[in-house]
């Protein structure tokens, strides 16, 4: 059996846990589409939990166990493997949202997570929940900040968002902060990272009236859909809820502004706030 591999201090628990899969693997002598085939997924999917990029299931962790002759050490370790800042119903989201080959978020009501700046939510955190300790909201800002990175490969995610456009003008945060965050919506635009369209308030009825939601298509696993209420939230692969999910944010997008439209308007408002934070500077300078 070949020694362990010595890990970086720096690696995170699932990290940590993925790397001892691999130990564990090529001291049995399997290839990962050998175990993958005994554990019922693909080769890639257990590069993926050996990455720390996919949470380990319980019924994975058992199999592993009993496949690798492990004496327990994945279903003992995986409590602290599958340990992630967001809320329980979210954190598989922010895993598919690191493997998707395409997300689609329509936003009826703020700026999706993913395009946020942290001043925008740090507003949107603090109008949520006024008493929340500070480090609290910091540590709640850097988990939103790090699903960013999603956009630090320049070719996938494929990302699409349409905003209705009381997303545009909702003051979240106040004018320097809306301007500063529609700003950086239209960097990402002109980097031709991200495709933005708005939906004109002058649409009125609309197919998005049941509220927001998020579609994402993989390389090797169904697509599914995140359907979110107060403090909840669900990941849907019923083909036919995907199927209507996919026809509404059809409509929306022939009802929407087209994409060069959009970045006009997006443009202009956040000219339009920075106007008004200057006004709004300017008048407490002379107070």
């Amino acid at each position: 059996m070949p020694k362990p591999k010595r890990l970086d201090s720096s690696q995170s628990p699932r990290e940590l846990y993925g790397a001892e899969l691999r130990h564990q693997r090529e001291g049995a002598g399997l290839s990962q589409e050998e175990l993958g085939a005994r554990l019922f997924v693909s080769g890639s999917f257990v590069d993926q939990l050996e990455a720390g990029v996919r949470r380990m299931r319980p019924e994975y962790a058992r199999l592993a166990d009993e496949i690798l002759k492990t004496d327990g050490f994945f279903v003992r370790n995986l409590a602290g493997a599958t340990r992630s800042p967001y809320e329980h119903h979210f954190a598989d989201v922010v895993e598919f949202e690191g493997l998707a080959r395409s997300i689609k978020d329509w936003a009826p009501d703020l700026v999706p997570g993913l395009l946020q700046t942290a001043a925008y939510t740090r507003a949107v955190i603090r109008a949520y929940d006024p008493v929340v300790p500070d480090d609290v909201v910091e540590g709640r800002m850097a988990s939103r900040k790090a699903r960013a990175r999603v956009f630090d490969d320049p070719d996938r995610p494929r990302y699409w968002a349409i905003l209705d456009e009381v997303v545009v003008r909702r003051p979240v945060g106040g004018p320097h902060t809306m301007a500063e965050q529609l700003r950086h919506i239209a960097a990402l635009v002109r980097r031709n990272r991200i495709i933005a369209q708005v939906l004109p308030l002058s649409e009125g009825a609309h197919a998005g009236l049941d509220g927001l939601f998020k579609m994402m298509t993989f390389d090797d696993a169904p697509p599914v859909t995140y359907v979110q209420g107060v403090q909840t939230g669900r990941l849907l692969d019923d083909p036919a809820v995907v199927a209507r999910c996919t026809l509404t944010y059809d409509l929306l997008g022939a009802a929407a502004l087209s994409p060069a439209a959009s970045l006009a308007l997006i443009e202009q408002a956040a000219e339009e706030y920075e106007n008004a934070h200057r006004t709004r500077s300017g008048d407490l300078d002379l107070a």
